[in-house]
């Protein structure tokens, strides 16, 4: 009986030990204005200006990772440079909402604007 409890405990320690397997948190740097106009559902729309790496690494940890984007890619990558200097380590800039839709293979309908 010693065995078996010695050994399930090893078995739950390693799987508690393996890497979670997240999805990645798309983000659109954009202003709500842009984000009402056209955006893509599901994604959480965190303007450039308001972005509070603080308040991204409590929801999500510092270790999730990011998927950045814009309207042409400058302000994701000006996100991307604020989160890593904030200790983020997996923040890539996507680059422009179209560069997405083509990365996620996503049709415009998939991406509507708001109503």
């Amino acid at each position: 009986m010693k065995l078996f409890k010695a050994l399930l405990l090893a078995m739950l320690a390693l799987v508690a030990s393996l890497p979670v397997l997240a999805e990645k948190v798309w983000i659109d740097v954009r202003t709500p204005e842009e984000y009402q106009t056209d955006h893509i559902n599901g994604d959480a729309n965190i303007p450039l200006q308001t972005l509070k790496p603080e308040e991204l690494a409590a929801k999500y940890g510092k270790d999730a990772e990011l998927m950045l984007y814009c309207r042409s890619g400058n302000r994701a990558g000006q996100a991307k440079q604020q989160l890593e200097a904030a200790g983020f380590t997996k923040v890539t800039n996507a680059g422009s909402i179209g560069d997405v839709r083509q990365l996620r293979k996503l049709a415009e309908g998939n991406a509507s604007p708001a109503r």
